[in-house]
């Protein structure tokens, strides 16, 4: 037993530290850097900045985060140009190291802003952009090499490539796991809401009429997520599993509009590829002859490794965080966020508020005078997000009102994946009462079955 686990150890420090090409890191960088490019550029293009982040006057902030304000004015457009500036140095790898950890910066930071944004690519982009500052990525095929701001290398050691795909496996294996639940296989729920909505797409639009599509859809798509990666790391199935990830995500991004992510994740996977399959897409951007034969090895390389697992140690217990709350999760959304669960719910809800205080005074709230659409939308279905905005409102109706210790209650009412609508919040808890913890909600009505 115990030499079993020895040459088990061996086994994987040879891979982790074994040497290998420095070309998936360059290639990698250069892809990432120019999808952030484009992302931010889009964003602004849209006009998303000044919706998101100039118009709205309440913001929901991280708990813990709560320092976290916009900037007043045109900043929050100086925060995009640094954003977009860093994406292009990125992708070139000029003055890379600053560029990296600014770009992780203000992009964290914008995310870090209002809840009713969070999307999971989001979050993926926040890691991963704090993950290059610390690899080499600029060593190679970069301007900071061809204007000599650093040495040249052509040899790493294999964990520098190696963490960046375990952080896209961690990605694709919880999304399948996630998967593994009753709505999802035995009912087909969201896709059969959503694609039964989509029956006007050409050529293809027919096939959401027939009801065992959205069945194979949904057992695809969990088998999909959850084996994926395997089959991009063996050398024999990954070409026609790179095959299978470009045409999932342009199906999903084509069906369902989600955004970049389809093509976030379409470029991060190319991180599976041999180290001669990069250098032939690398040798676009450098000469053949260009080669110096040096090996990079950070110093203090164990205690990185040290990092490294702590990274990985908390990105395996978030998404399992769950099920240290009761409830159908889906329903409370206790421990949803940052657990990479990805399209696997339509969730509709109405939420109004009234204020009361004991001298008598009773108001009910027009959500859309602090609110946006959207984040009367947002609000309206998370738990989390309803108490926050009950909070502001028993501090608004207190000073600009005149309400004495006033009392916050929801009438709320969900509907979740097809099911009939139902009360969602005990409208007899004072929401203003009630702290602003990770602790169990206990006035978040039990889910049901009709």
């Amino acid at each position: 037993m115990a030499t079993n686990a020895i040459a088990l150890k061996e086994k994987i420090q040879h891979f982790l530290f074994r040497t290998t090409s420095i070309a998936p890191l360059a290639s990698f960088r250069i892809l990432f850097g120019a999808m952030l490019l484009f992302s931010s550029v889009r964003f602004v293009a849209k006009g998303w900045v000044n919706t998101l982040y100039i118009q709205p006057k309440f913001f929901f902030a991280y708990q813990g985060f709560e320092f976290v304000k916009p900037l007043q004015g045109n900043g929050m457009y100086v925060v995009f140009a640094v954003m977009i500036l860093a994406a292009c140095c990125i992708m070139l790898g000029l003055f890379y190291r600053i560029a990296s950890i600014l770009f992780f910066i203000s992009f964290t930071y914008v995310e870090l802003l209002d809840k009713t944004n969070y999307l999971n690519h989001y979050y993926f982009v926040s890691i991963v952009s704090l993950i290059i500052f610390f690899l080499p990525a600029n060593k190679y095929a970069s301007l900071d090499v061809k204007w000599k701001i650093t040495n040249q290398v052509d040899y790493i050691p294999m964990w520098f490539i190696f963490i960046l795909q375990l952080q896209i496996g961690i990605v694709y294996f919880f999304a399948g796991i996630a998967k593994i639940n009753p709505d999802w296989l035995l009912h087909a729920q969201p896709l059969t809401i959503w694609l039964k909505s989509r029956d006007y797409i050409p050529v293809i639009g027919f096939l959401f009429d027939y009801k065992i599509v959205p069945y194979l859809f949904s057992w695809f798509g969990m088998l999909f997520d959850v084996s994926i990666v395997f089959f991009l790391w063996n050398n024999k199935t990954r070409p026609y599993a790179y095959l299978a990830v470009v045409v999932f995500h342009l199906l999903t991004g084509y069906l369902f509009q989600i955004g970049v992510f389809p093509y976030v994740m379409i470029v991060a996977t190319w991180i599976f590829f041999s180290p001669e399959f990069h250098q032939r897409f690398l040798s676009f951007f450098i000469s053949k002859d260009e080669k110096s034969n040096n090996l990079y090895r950070p110093k203090f390389e164990r205690f990185w490794i040290a990092l490294v697992l702590v990274h990985f140690s908390i990105q395996f217990l978030l998404p399992l965080r769950y099920l240290l709350y009761p409830g159908k999760l889906f329903w409370t959304e206790q421990g949803y966020r940052f657990s990479w669960r990805v399209m696997l719910m339509e969730k509709n809800a109405w939420t109004t508020f009234v204020v009361k205080d004991k001298t008598g005074k009773i108001a009910e709230v027009r959500n859309r005078i602090y609110l946006t659409p959207q984040q009367e939308k947002q609000m309206s279905t998370q738990p989390d997000m309803i108490l926050q905005f009950a909070h502001f409102l028993a501090k608004e109706y207190e000073t600009k009102y005149g309400f004495v210790n006033p009392e916050v209650y929801a009438d709320s009412y969900a509907a979740l994946n097809g099911h009939p609508s139902r009360p969602f919040i005990n409208n007899k808890i004072d929401l203003a009462k009630e702290d602003i913890n990770f602790a169990p909600k206990k006035w978040i009505l039990p889910f049901e079955n009709k």
